[in-house]
């Protein structure tokens, strides 16, 4: 990855090309829900449209379940959850969800996110009802579809389009989204060891924005990168890499990478400049600005002073600025 001294690099890839992501139909205002209506979402088909190419499934029809069609619903039944007829417990779909789940699975590899519709029993990521054995129902479930979807496919960022109302949760799914791309990406083009150095030096403030630890594990299997199998070396890295994404960054993270990018700026500001970004940055910490205007303030300094490693840095712009993520947390 060669990028431009001058420019960050979500700046110079100014989507040439929309991010394919999955998503269930009824989301896109499709007709497919039991009864025959759908559940649009506007920010998804608004806002995140200009930039995500939606690719839609909805299991319960394609399982011949119908439109309209008989309610479903998770029942526990021993150790196993059944999803059935909510008028005729008879009706019992779950094994042709998961065998398509498990084909749909094997046509994905172009897809870089997922966005699930909430509490369903065939697509729900989580907190789905299961009724017991009495009837009472119990938020612990996950979709037939989404839960095989979600185990065969452990590295793609999915998300509830529920939870994307809220706005740490709705940055760390976008970001994982684009991180994610980028290794698709790097994969498709083909595997080295250069590669794979410069995905992780591209990537190094925002690995740390989400965990320290993680981000000095994942450097050290980089700097075995060329010493055996590359491909085993590769997949533990993306595995950890996607699994320490997951966990939202912090406010203290954050200003702990902004404070060592400061250290970049060091010889090239004067005291009232270097005032002013730490005055900024402590009133992010305090809650009393957002995360957008310390790191445009620190954009704005290496514009003028270029640091050719800093400005490769991803954490800088890990997403379109008009999607307007870090001006809410």
């Amino acid at each position: 990855m060669n990028h431009d001294s001058e420019t960050a690099p979500a700046d110079e890839a100014v989507m040439l090309e929309k991010v394919q992501v999955g998503v269930s139909s009824c989301l896109l205002g499709e007709e497919v829900r039991f009864d025959g209506g759908h559940k649009r979402d506007a920010y998804l088909t608004g806002t995140l449209a200009s930039y995500f190419d939606f690719v839609p499934f909805c299991p319960e029809a394609a399982v011949g379940l119908g439109i309209p069609r008989q309610p479903i619903r998770l029942v526990r039944r021993g150790v196993s959850v059944r999803a059935v007829g909510v008028k005729t417990p008879e009706l019992d779909p779950t094994d042709q969800l998961a065998a398509y789940a498990e084909t749909t699975t094997g046509q994905l590899s172009h897809i870089s996110g997922y966005i699930f519709k909430k509490a369903s029993p065939s697509c729900g990521m989580e907190r789905v009802k299961v009724y017991n054995e009495k009837g009472m129902p119990e938020q612990n479930g996950v979709g037939i579809y989404a839960g095989v979807l979600m185990q065969r496919l452990p590295l793609l960022p999915v998300e509830e389009e529920g939870r994307l109302g809220d706005a740490v949760l709705r940055e760390n799914f976008i970001e994982r989204v684009f991180v994610y791309h980028r290794w698709q990406q790097m994969m498709r083009d083909g595997l080295t060891a250069s590669g794979l150095v410069d995905f992780h030096s591209d990537h190094k403030y925002l690995i740390l924005a989400h965990d320290q630890e993680a981000y000095r594990q994942l450097g050290r299997l980089v700097a075995d990168a060329g010493k055996g199998d590359l491909e085993r070396l590769a997949a533990d890295y993306a595995t950890l890499l996607m699994q320490t994404l997951k966990r939202p960054a912090t406010t203290r993270q954050h200003v702990n990478v902004l404070q060592h990018l400061l250290g970049y700026l060091k010889k090239h500001l004067d005291t009232l400049d270097r005032e002013e970004l730490l005055e900024t940055i402590e009133q992010y910490r305090q809650g009393l600005l957002p995360l957008i205007v310390p790191i445009t303030l620190i954009r704005h300094h290496f514009r003028r002073n270029p640091d050719p490693y800093v400005l490769r840095q991803y954490y800088l712009s890990p997403h379109p600025k008009e999607l307007m993520l870090r001006n809410r947390i």
